[in-house]
């Protein structure tokens, strides 16, 4: 990656807890978690075996309007991970594995409200309670800090469109945790790839690339069983490799921008879908599907608050097309601004607010567009543990054009151990 992604280590030593996303189980490549539940056992750091998770739970009120106005709804989430280095373990030189198990339970929350991208993004497709092995990969470093892959079953939206990927400079002062705690879908994958495109709940079997040439560039690529396309849960179906491929890359680039060095990211990706598709039980069929999606992100403002040294403002925004005549949604535009430390000496607070504009396919709804704003205050209660109130307004809800617009709040509780 251009940018290092926070490791679970490093949360688990600052002295502070570091802002988190709305969902971290799918934000953060590597274990989820702090590895504290490993040093709580008794593993060793240098045995190169981390044993940690994350506990989101979450209930949700549609306020007005949507299908269900009034109707409550609650999830959970348990993860837990297991990371072993083998090179610390054994010696075997650029060697790791990681697997991570979800027990997640919950209902259709995004359908009460009407919405079809997805307002809260812990719910995917059914089944709504589930138990699944969520990765299980090696990962080989072939070239130290340059090249490496990684083969087995995991979520590549660590590697493909992360816009929330947190940023880590050499100055740690100044390194952005995820870059926003929204609980929408489209922040953790772009709208106009979900149904296609692997990550949480429904991970992907196959193979990542990783290539950085410099600390500023680079380069992914993948190829995965692509039948989620077709509809299967891949998170509670063994891998089928039947014809049916995805495949995906994208480069990107950072930088600092003036006198703050106030750190950018951009990157830019293409995919490709195999197969025959269906919708509609088989009424509208096409051979194949692909798109594109681009992302970025801005810190904007620095050491804005005296009583917190790296109280920060980002931005970012999403855009993302495909030329699908099957799923459900062909184009995502999305844009959002974060502010990290801003509340007294609240150091770990945050508060954002977002809007996604996504286009619905007309060959399986009436309604031409789905609008949604959402904005959420992020506490740091003690430890690793957050509380997260969050208010969304979906003008047009897409299930239906006489569904009324929908208010919906959530509040989101999230401990990584």
């Amino acid at each position: 990656m251009a940018y290092s992604v926070l490791s679970t280590e490093v949360v688990a030593q600052t002295l502070e807890p570091v802002s988190i996303s709305g969902n971290p189980a799918a934000t953060d490549f590597g274990i989820t978690g702090t590895g504290w539940l490993g040093r709580t056992l008794g593993l060793k750091p240098e045995w190169g075996i981390t044993l940690g998770g994350v506990w989101l739970a979450d209930t949700n009120v549609i306020m007005a309007g949507g299908e269900h106005p009034g109707g409550w709804t609650n999830n959970q989430a348990l993860i837990l991970g297991l990371g072993i280095s083998a090179d610390k373990l054994v010696g075997w030189q650029g060697a790791s594995f990681g697997f991570q198990f979800l027990q997640f339970n919950g209902t259709d929350t995004n359908g009460q409200a009407g919405s079809v991208a997805g307002f809260n993004g812990i719910v995917g497709a059914p089944p709504f309670n589930r138990t699944e092995l969520l990765e299980a990969w090696y990962l080989q470093e072939m070239v130290k800090d340059k090249l490496k892959m990684r083969i087995g079953r995991s979520l590549p939206t660590y590697d493909f469109g992360n816009v929330l990927r947190p940023v880590a400079l050499a100055d740690p002062n100044q390194n952005i945790p995820a870059l926003s705690g929204l609980l929408w879908s489209p922040v953790f994958l772009n709208a106009s790839m979900i149904t296609a495109f692997m990550g949480y709940y429904n991970p992907a079997n196959g193979v990542t690339i990783n290539f950085t040439p410099t600390k500023s560039f680079y380069v992914n690529l993948g190829v995965y069983d692509g039948n989620r396309a077709r509809g299967v849960q891949t998170g509670v179906s063994p891998p089928m490799f039947n014809g049916y491929w995805f495949n995906i890359g994208e480069v990107g680039v950072n930088w600092l921008l003036g006198e703050g060095n106030h750190p950018g990211q951009f990157g830019i990706g293409l995919w490709q879908q195999t197969g025959v598709l269906s919708a509609k039980g088989g009424a509208i069929t096409q051979d194949g599907t692909g798109g594109f999606y681009l992302f970025g992100s801005q810190r904007v403002a620095y050491r804005l608050n005296p009583a917190v040294t790296n109280s920060s403002i980002s931005i970012f925004y999403q855009v993302g097309a495909n030329n699908s005549q099957t799923m459900p949604m062909t184009q995502y535009y999305g844009a959002g601004v974060t502010a990290f430390g801003l509340i007294g000496s609240r150091a770990s607070d945050s508060f954002g607010v977002g809007a996604g504009l996504t286009k619905l396919n007309p060959n399986l709804f009436e309604r031409q567009y789905e609008l949604m704003f959402q904005a959420y205050y992020q506490a740091h209660l003690f430890a690793t543990t957050f509380l997260q109130p969050t208010l969304t307004y979906i003008p047009t809800p897409g299930s239906s054009p006489t569904t009324p617009g929908s208010l919906a709040g959530t509040l989101r509780l999230a401990v990584l151990f």
